[in-house]
């Protein structure tokens, strides 16, 4: 089976934010990355366009424009479900179009929101249904096309205000070589123009700490750009390393 990403997010600018770089990094390896954003955004995330008297299907259309340039730049696929926005809510139709996403892509790897923000419900909410949906998609009995899949290790990317969220970032993900990839994605997303000196400052922040935790196996410089992760289910290994 080829190694595929499968990146579950509740908005558009989500997988750039917060995933950007394992994005990036997965689609240079050669390996088939997927985003699925459950919606567009459209109410809670929107704000800037609201303001310039946008109607709600313009704000649509300019989220969409701007997460499908975002995905190319990156190296990936995207699929929209426009299931609603502030508050996404589960519909049968977006639950079976996730378990027939994952039947699809078979991920090797899954990433999504955390378990907890206080601050946006939506990404609680993805969370909650990218696990629901990746159970299902593992059962014979579930209608769905393909073959079930098996048991992908999901990671949490991390949330804005990741102390509040109960996030703790116990993976660390070295994305120097794809850190200017992911920069221009984040400058294609002008709607969330805001964000993006937090998220440059935060991708030093969490290098910083990869390459003082990096040991003698990998020995990062200084200068090391990384995005933090925090892993759902307990790795099979059959060593310490």
């Amino acid at each position: 089976m080829t190694d595929s990403t499968l990146v579950l997010t509740a908005h558009p600018g989500d997988f750039v934010w917060r995933a950007g770089g394992a994005i990036a990094l997965a689609a240079s390896r050669g390996q088939r990355v997927v985003i699925g954003c459950m919606s567009f955004g459209e109410r809670g995330e929107s704000a800037s366009l609201w303001r310039k008297g946008y109607t709600l299907q313009q704000v649509k259309d300019h989220r969409r424009a701007e997460a499908e340039q975002a995905a190319k730049v990156l190296g990936a696929e995207i699929r929209f479900f426009d299931a609603d926005d502030y508050p996404l809510v589960e519909t049968p139709r977006l639950l079976q179009g996730l378990i027939d996403l994952y039947r699809e892509v078979q991920p090797s790897v899954v990433l999504t929101h955390a378990a907890a923000d206080p601050y946006n419900g939506d990404h609680a909410f993805a969370h909650a249904i990218a696990l629901k949906a990746r159970i299902l998609a593992q059962a014979p009995g579930v209608e769905g096309p393909g073959e079930v899949i098996g048991a992908p290790p999901v990671f949490s990317f991390e949330p804005h205000q990741p102390e509040q969220c109960g996030f703790i970032p116990n993976v660390l993900l070295d994305i120097t070589a794809v850190w200017e990839t992911k920069r221009a994605a984040m400058r294609i997303l002008a709607a969330q123009k805001h964000l993006h000196t937090y998220y440059t400052e935060l991708g030093s922040r969490r290098g910083l700490q990869a390459s003082r935790n990096s040991g003698p196996n990998l020995g990062l410089p200084n200068d090391t750009c990384a995005e933090a992760y925090m892993r759902l289910y307990p790795q099979v290994t059959r060593e310490l390393s």
